[in-house]
């Protein structure tokens, strides 16, 4: 898949071991994500994150990218290809950079991905917030994200799983 398609605004590359620090200075300025999402980030939990799969899943349908305008990292995502089912895909994890939040930024890396993933014929985009993080659920449903009704419990908090639709 050509990362380039992600973002019709910003470079998209593969992260790895070598961006950590990048990514660890990014992550810990947003420090109410991890209110919700504990434990804090460190760059030990970026690189669990970086191999971290889920069921049935390989590593080639993994993609751990960063969104860089020029030389500044703006957002990280943690994307899975055909993840819960082969119309669809996984976010597990995305977040802006505290300096470039509330501009619109975020929300135009995740509707060019949307378009792209419409072009290639997948049908829905899905992930999960932390129940009560009213940020992030209002961030998700400004882009269209609607609960399908399925929760999951981890030791620290409650996951609503959404999904978004794309339109064919």
């Amino acid at each position: 898949m050509e990362l380039s398609f992600f973002s019709n605004q910003y470079k998209v590359r593969r992260m790895d071991q070598t961006d950590v620090t990048d990514i660890y200075l990014l992550c810990r300025k947003n420090s109410l994500y991890y209110q919700y999402c504990p434990p804090f980030v460190t760059k030990e939990s970026i690189l669990d994150d970086m191999k971290a799969l889920p069921p049935n899943k390989e590593m080639s349908d993994k993609y751990y990218i960063g969104y860089y305008k020029g030389e500044e990292l703006v957002a990280v995502m943690d994307f899975v290809m055909a993840y819960p089912d082969k119309k669809s895909a996984f976010i597990g994890f995305f977040m802006t950079a505290v300096s470039v939040q509330n501009m619109g930024i975020g929300s135009g890396i995740i509707d060019d991905l949307c378009r792209y993933l419409t072009e290639i014929g997948l049908s829905y985009v899905r992930l999960g917030w932390v129940k009560g993080n009213s940020q992030a659920e209002h961030f998700w449903h400004k882009n269209s994200f609607r609960e399908t009704g399925i929760t999951y419990d981890t030791d620290n908090y409650t996951v609503i799983v959404a999904r978004r639709a794309l339109k064919c």
